[in-house]
């Protein structure tokens, strides 16, 4: 590949990268039951570009307690094309979700991501800069 479509594909994936939002299924938490987002998590997913083609990613996302119900994410990812560096700040929306939004500083793309996460197990959703993203992640 040259460097124009290493540069596009960077380009999508870091689109993507600032969208990805996490989502699991974890019905049925209460608020007494609230789920810990801090820490490391990593794991795979899909990333679908602004072209429409996908390729499956690997993420590393750390999440550090900000204050009260807010937290930073430093997030990497890769695909077999390109490796991106994502920030987030998120809320806590739920006992067990997360919203938010992400920045790509490098090719200045900023999306919203929300996360939910289960025990052990997070899913996050990215969407921004005209691609999207879908993690599954454990710690």
């Amino acid at each position: 590949m040259n460097m124009i479509g290493l540069r596009a594909v960077v380009t999508g994936l870091v689109a993507f990268g600032g969208v990805a939002s996490f989502n699991l299924l974890t019905a049925g938490n209460s608020i007494a039951e609230q789920a810990s987002l801090e820490g490391s998590w990593s794991g795979g997913g899909t990333v679908r570009f602004p072209s429409g083609d996908s390729e499956r990613a690997r993420c590393r996302a750390n999440f550090r307690k900000r204050g009260g119900s807010t937290f930073a994410m430093t997030a990497v990812c890769a695909t077999p094309s390109a490796r991106v560096e994502q920030t987030a700040q998120l809320q806590r929306t739920g006992a067990n979700r997360f919203a938010g939004d992400f920045q790509n500083a490098e090719f200045n793309v900023s999306g919203s991501i929300s996360v939910t996460v289960n025990g052990n197990s997070l899913s996050a959703s990215l969407s921004g800069g005209g691609g999207s993203a879908l993690f599954h992640l454990g710690r």
